[in-house]
């Protein structure tokens, strides 16, 4: 009965024709493609998966705490520490979980595809509990580097594997609202590490408790995620199919489990255990999809999201906003476009919501460029840059924020896929880095019409790339996408 079940859904193999069939067994082979073509259309419940997604999406939630926990405590860390008014160590406080994120990065597809989606979440876990718990009792600057290195390394391999697992435990008509969930899950951290910094310059040493507050996320995702399936995808791909099923029916009931294995068993050639080598990625059969990754990732960091981000705070300053009330309103306006977008990522699909982010992104750009015009008065000024820079943050997170990280690990391949989107995080860390490292140097030698500018233009870019080169994924299975993009042998 599986053999010929399998028959029925191949759509990769040629397989050989049978003149001597009997009508039996027609009619039995018809029934059971009526019954599998009924399990397609009709959807498994959302709630089997969702406690698992949820899970998932805390290790996005530790992604944002990190990104945010030192930037109200810094003076105090400085201060406590022994470095104050020194900017280089101040910087490095900062910059050092970024080099931990690219390390981790690198490797986070290697842990994924030899130990698996799950051991990947709790190697995720592990630097960021002792990263943590060092940040919090250290009484030097070392010992602040070193912690901060090891939580970044977790921060690397948290955010690929996220997006692995869910796209792979989630059902096809909400894969693209679970994956929402891993953008507001990073927008809470991040307020979550505004929130519990408010009183560091009230209460002596509370920079250290901001620490400690982070281990416990970290703990309960090391032990939660015990109890979640592993991703069906990689035990097929271990050749374990007996334990593949037993997931599937935890994730989605046992009366889709028969049509989700043939569903694995259409590109099941044989060759997902052998080892995926770096040259696989960079050209050949897999150039494309890869390519197409990369250069997402670069352009959402090229549009200088994360230079707004990390200096929003002095253009709010010049419109006599207290820094405290700017992070807030770019914590709200991130969080409102990230539900907006979840809500959005099934309904219009992948590829709109990214090319009307990139647009809107620009026209928020021009009108940091008009503010910055000497004709422009400086009320109209202030007016035009808190705006336009609220615009920007609220309509990146309705598109180029969310959607490549879910979008990735659909376009690829299974056999490729964690080590294919370690290769594009990495680009995302590299330019990120770069882009807070230059930024106020650009700012200062091309003046701010010009940088901003630049901008506008790669977010145009983005928008030609996007509707050049991207395909819509909405609604459709792994498989389905993975034959319509990759070329047959």
């Amino acid at each position: 009965m599986w053999g010929r079940q399998r028959e029925s859904y191949s759509m990769y193999k040629r397989m050989p024709s049978r003149d001597n069939t009997s009508v039996v067994d027609v009619e039995d082979n018809s029934a059971h493609l009526l019954e599998s073509m009924d399990l397609e259309t009709t959807n498994p419940s959302w709630r089997l998966s969702f406690p698992y997604v949820l899970v998932a999406t805390l290790s996005s939630f530790l992604f944002g705490y990190h990104l945010g926990v030192v930037n109200e405590p810094l003076e105090s860390i400085s201060l406590d520490l022994g470095f104050s008014g020194n900017t280089l160590a101040e910087g490095l406080v900062v910059s050092t979980c970024l080099a931990g994120a690219l390390v981790g990065c690198l490797f986070s597809g290697w842990i994924a595809d030899e130990f698996g989606r799950r051991r990947a979440f709790q190697l995720c876990a592990l630097p960021m509990i002792i990263g943590a718990a060092v940040s919090a009792i250290t009484g030097n600057l070392m010992g602040m580097l070193l912690g901060r290195f090891l939580v970044g390394i977790g921060m690397g391999i948290g955010p690929p594997v996220a997006s692995l697992y869910v796209t792979e435990v989630s059902p096809s008509y909400v894969r693209g609202t679970y994956g929402g969930f891993i953008q507001i899950a990073t927008c809470l951290g991040l307020m979550a590490a505004l929130f519990i910094g408010i009183p560091v310059k009230e209460i002596s040493g509370w920079w250290r408790i901001c620490f400690w507050v982070a281990t416990i996320p970290a703990g309960i995702l090391a032990l939660a995620i015990v109890f979640c399936p592993e991703s069906p995808h990689w035990l097929h791909k271990q050749g374990r199919s007996a334990e593949a099923e037993m997931e599937f029916e935890r994730l989605l009931g046992g009366a889709h489990v028969k049509y989700s294995m043939a569903e694995l068993s259409k590109l099941d050639r044989g060759d997902d255990t052998e080892t995926v080598k770096l040259e696989e990625l960079l050209h050949g059969r897999h150039f494309r999809v890869v390519f197409i990754g990369s250069t997402l990732f670069a352009l959402q960091q090229l549009s200088g999201i994360n230079a707004i981000f990390y200096f929003s705070s002095s253009v709010f300053k010049s419109a006599g906003v207290s820094s405290k009330l700017a992070n807030v309103f770019i914590g709200i306006a991130n969080l409102s476009g990230s539900v907006v977008a979840m809500t959005l990522m099934d309904k219009l699909g992948r590829k709109v919501l990214l090319q009307w982010s990139f647009f809107g992104m620009a026209a928020s750009m021009a009108l940091q460029v008009s503010a910055s015009s000497s004709y422009m008065p400086e009320s109209g000024a202030l007016y035009l840059s808190v705006g336009g820079m609220l615009l920007f943050v609220l309509t990146f997170a309705l598109g180029a924020g969310p959607v490549p990280g879910l979008l990735l690990p659909e376009i690829f391949p299974s056999r490729i896929r964690a080590k294919a989107m370690a290769v594009c995080m990495s680009v995302h860390w590299v330019i990120n880095f770069f882009v807070g490292l230059l930024f106020l140097q650009l700012l200062e030698q091309l003046g701010s019409q010009l940088l901003y500018s630049m901008f506008a233009t790669f977010c145009l870019m983005a928008v030609v790339f996007v509707k050049r080169n991207v395909v819509e994924t909405k609604g459709k299975s792994l498989q389905e996408i993975e034959i319509s993009l990759l070329p047959q042998e």
